[in-house]
């Protein structure tokens, strides 16, 4: 009968699982387990069943296996990944999708009540209406300078109370009165806080990135060397057409000035001579650009105010007669 294993041995085989999974898997979400019970951590490995691996352990034990098999394999891409081991955290390895994963892993967050203590991750706000409470409760509601009223036998509460701001401790009678009121205003689950693909590190918001997002990204970034490479004079392939258009301009500004004078700046010339010239090019563009409906118009008016013809009926008499 073989016994328990002990904890070296424990050791030796975690240190050689995380080794395994290192070289099996490229892809890691770095998430934060705070509050996550052992149930819900089941549940959410189940769910990820398949592609993906759940790992927890403590930091100094992974921090030396990771360093260690970095030094083996000459890998030193797994090195980035030490300094994200801080706090209560675990390693996700998976080869699927990581914004999915990473969607998976939300769901899996469950409802916990507000214990002494606990610092609030988010505001909590008691709403307007009936509690269902006696009036003898009422004290817990004055501690905490909620207005209330009594209603058919039952405490109400007016108007809507910010209890816990966020980041704020939760105090015994805040938590007594959610616990008495049914709220349960905290949300746990595993959080990413950071995605490992192939030894680069990045934000898990990169992952919610669109290719509009990318595209409005790039064509910011084209603007800003655009404008960086006209205000220093520095031929790039984003600034050239602006450089030849202004250099147009500028060539053009002088053949007006001056009697020198080229082809295209002949047409400019004339206009500036004689301003009609420009009214009547315009006129047939716009005509042509209301797809000729306006000048249909005018003939169908001209043909109204013109005079009818007077037939010889019409003036009384025949010229045969």
């Amino acid at each position: 009968m073989s016994g328990k294993p002990s904890k070296a041995d424990k050791k030796i085989a975690y240190d050689a699982k995380l080794c395994q999974l290192l070289d099996e898997y490229s892809q890691i979400l770095i998430v934060a387990a705070d509050n996550v019970g052992s149930n819900q951590l089941q549940n959410i490995r189940t769910g990820l069943r398949g592609d993906s691996v759940v790992l927890m352990g403590k930091n100094t034990m992974m921090k030396r296996t990771i360093r260690v098999h970095s030094e083996k394999t000459g890998n030193n891409a797994f090195l980035n990944l030490i300094p994200l081991l801080q706090g209560n955290v675990g390693l996700i390895f998976t080869k699927g999708d990581l914004k999915e994963v990473s969607e998976e892993v939300a769901k899996y967050k469950v409802g916990a009540p507000a214990r002494v203590g606990l610092v609030a991750p988010i505001d909590v706000v008691v709403p307007p209406g009936n509690t269902g409470l006696d009036p003898s409760q009422t004290s817990f509601f004055q501690v905490l300078n909620i207005p209330t009223k009594i209603n058919k036998g039952t405490v109400e509460i007016i108007t809507p109370v910010e209890l816990i701001k966020k980041g704020e401790k939760v105090g015994s009678s805040e938590a007594a009165l959610l616990a008495k009121l049914g709220i349960r205003p905290f949300s746990y689950g595993l959080i990413v806080l950071s995605v490992y693909d192939n030894g680069s590190v990045f934000s898990p918001e990169v992952l919610d990135l669109t290719e509009d997002d990318l595209v409005e990204k790039f064509a910011t970034g084209v603007s800003m060397v655009t404008s960086l490479a006209l205000a220093i004079s520095y031929p790039t392939l984003a600034a050239a057409p602006h450089m030849f258009i202004n250099a147009y301009k500028n060539v053009l500004a002088v053949a007006v000035a001056t009697e020198y004078s080229f082809p295209q700046a002949e047409k400019v010339k004339e206009y500036l001579k004689d301003p009609s010239k420009f009214a009547v090019a315009v006129v047939p563009v716009a005509a042509a650009d209301a797809g000729g409906a306006p000048a249909a118009a005018t003939k169908e008016e001209e043909k109204k105010e013109e005079p009818a013809e007077e037939s010889d009926d019409d003036m009384g008499f025949s010229l045969f007669d």
